[in-house]
């Protein structure tokens, strides 16, 4: 059975975006990009809400005339990054959730209305390639339903005073800490086991 992955950039104060829905603060450097790559290397289904989803598609046109302008191509290590996890992106299967959504534009994506626990179970069950999971409120239902099986936090060292929660509100789990690594640009990453 594969894991469940919940993965997400956050303040130090705990936001995955400011007030305003910033996450600018958040972006990678070319050591941090190869980093997160290598953790999504072998994701093979991305389970999407709406907002994340939207952030992502870009990742599917990337290297087009109209993205070229997304992404610093006058830093090498950073363009070989970026076109490093534009073909991951491309390559795994997405489920987007939401109500709102009437179609998508993406390869190898499917909408659905609303989040089926049992569903995801079956997914899991189905593969032995890790699912991973956007948004803290898509992942606050996963974890709900006992279903994401590890966390894993960019921690980047700036407040934002409030915004988005990193972490589901009204969610408690009990948390083992599996690793632990610094970068230069003083950003962290957290990983952890959810223990049943």
């Amino acid at each position: 059975m594969a894991d469940l992955v919940y993965f997400t950039s956050t303040s130090i104060d705990g936001f995955s975006a400011d007030e305003e829905g910033d996450f600018g603060w958040g972006a990678p450097d070319a050591e941090v990009h190869r980093f997160i790559n290598d953790l999504h290397r072998d994701v093979g289904t991305y389970l999407l809400g709406r907002r994340d989803y939207e952030v992502m598609t870009v990742w599917d046109t990337f290297g087009t005339v109209e993205q070229d302008s997304a992404f610093d191509h006058d830093d090498p290590e950073m363009a070989a990054a970026a076109a490093d996890f534009a073909e991951m992106w491309k390559s795994a299967e997405k489920v987007v959730y939401s109500t709102t959504l009437s179609s998508v534009s993406t390869r190898r994506t499917r909408l659905e209305s609303s989040f089926d626990p049992d569903a995801v179970r079956a997914m899991k069950a189905a593969t032995d390639r890790p699912l991973g999971i956007g948004g803290p409120t898509l992942a606050g239902q996963a974890i709900a339903a006992g279903l994401v099986d590890e966390v894993r936090f960019l921690v980047y060292p700036v407040l934002v005073g409030g915004g988005l929660s990193a972490w589901p509100k009204g969610v408690r789990a009990q948390l083992r800490t599996v690793e632990t690594r610094r970068f230069g640009n003083d950003a962290v990453f957290l990983r952890y086991r959810l223990e049943p």
